[in-house]
């Protein structure tokens, strides 16, 4: 297994940049999820890495050797493609057999390693089958088992869950996790589905116009987004803008939000605030004769519910306030659930409360 690191890549077509300087690191043994919108220039990396394409500058080292320049073939990459691409006229077996055929290797250890693999997907008992006789998820496995059974030093997944219905897919993305973790091989999956991308890697690679906007551990990316895009790339995130306080921003209106603990930003600047829908929360505003004072400490604006989308074990509420509209996340197991149209009053902690100075096209 390796390590890969990606230097300062740039890769143009024409007069649009596909790759802008970017530099990562995906740790050996590490499953590390590049998540971005269409047109970002994550497929693009992961053609690099893999060889299928070539930069226009920047390295690219897999373990300790420089690749930038290698062709494919000689990577010891495994990738896996979001259409499985395997041959209709083979078996199961032979479909994972195909890279150590084409390498020459002994049948006996061939025979032995094919089994291996498709018992590591939980498919050793279909090896006789072909393709067209298996569902998406078990098409999907064993493009996995071919993928892994030569030993490739790094894995691509190439939004490969995308095809498959929600159930399956959820299935998938446990069963990728649990073979990734058993084999501890360096994975690097693309995909834009923000729930893969949280539940499934270990870091996240947010891509925007061919830049990295922000990586890191995926909970740190969804509490601490340093730009409106990745607030609301990464999960639903309610975006206040104002001029920038001392710890906070001031709304139009005069309303101050408080952020948390260290946040800083340029007094008399614009800055905006990234609150999730699920820290706020919702309740009827008081009678018109009572006061909103001793309601708790934190942030508190009121508004009128617009709309509410009930989803069984939740609902989502649209406040409008003013010209701006709130989204807040309930579960219905324990919440009141309010009308259309009824005034309320919206709380959430200044620990929930992302200050961002950037601008939005960040």
């Amino acid at each position: 297994m390796a390590e890969v690191q990606v230097r300062n890549v740039s890769r143009s077509f024409g007069a649009m940049k596909a790759l802008d300087n970017v530099s990562i690191d995906f740790p050996d043994g590490g499953f590390y999820a590049l998540l971005g919108p269409s047109g970002s220039g994550k497929t693009t990396l992961l053609r690099q890495i893999a060889g299928f394409d070539f930069p226009d500058s920047g390295r690219i080292v897999i373990g300790t050797e420089g690749v930038e320049r290698v062709p494919v073939e000689k990577r010891r990459i495994g990738m896996v493609f979001q259409n499985y691409a395997l041959f209709p006229n083979m078996s199961v077996a032979d479909n994972v057999a195909f890279g150590l055929s084409v390498r020459g290797e002994p049948k006996a250890m061939i025979a032995t390693e094919v089994q291996r693999a498709l018992d590591l997907v939980q498919l050793g008992t279909l090896g006789g089958r072909r393709p067209h006789q298996l569902s998406g998820g078990q098409r999907q496995r064993v493009a996995l088992a071919r993928a892994i059974v030569t030993k490739p030093r790094v894995l691509l997944l190439d939004e490969p869950l995308s095809a498959l219905d929600k159930a399956l897919r959820v299935d998938m993305q446990v069963e990728l996790k649990r073979i990734q973790r058993e084999v501890g091989i360096t994975t690097i999956f693309v995909t834009h589905d923000q729930e893969e991308a949280l539940t499934m890697s270990d870091r996240i690679g947010i891509l925007r116009d061919g830049r990295l906007v922000q990586e890191g551990p995926p909970e740190d990316i969804y509490d601490n987004p340093k730009s409106e895009f990745a607030a609301t790339f990464l999960g639903d995130a309610n975006i206040l803008r104002g001029d920038a306080t001392a710890n906070g921003i001031r709304l139009a209106d005069g309303t101050a939000i408080v952020a948390g603990a260290g946040a800083v930003a340029a007094h008399g600047g614009k800055a905006s605030c990234a609150v999730r829908p699920e820290r706020i929360r919702i309740s009827p505003a008081p009678s018109p004769d009572a006061s909103l004072a001793g309601r708790g400490p934190g942030n508190m604006l009121t508004g009128r519910v617009a709309k509410r989308i009930f989803a069984g074990n939740s609902s989502t509420y649209f406040v409008q306030r003013g010209g701006e509209s709130i989204k807040v996340l309930v579960q219905n197991s324990d919440a009141q659930r309010l009308s259309e149209g009824q005034q309320v009053v919206l709380q959430w902690s200044p620990d929930s409360t992302v200050l961002i100075s950037q601008p939005s096209g960040a």
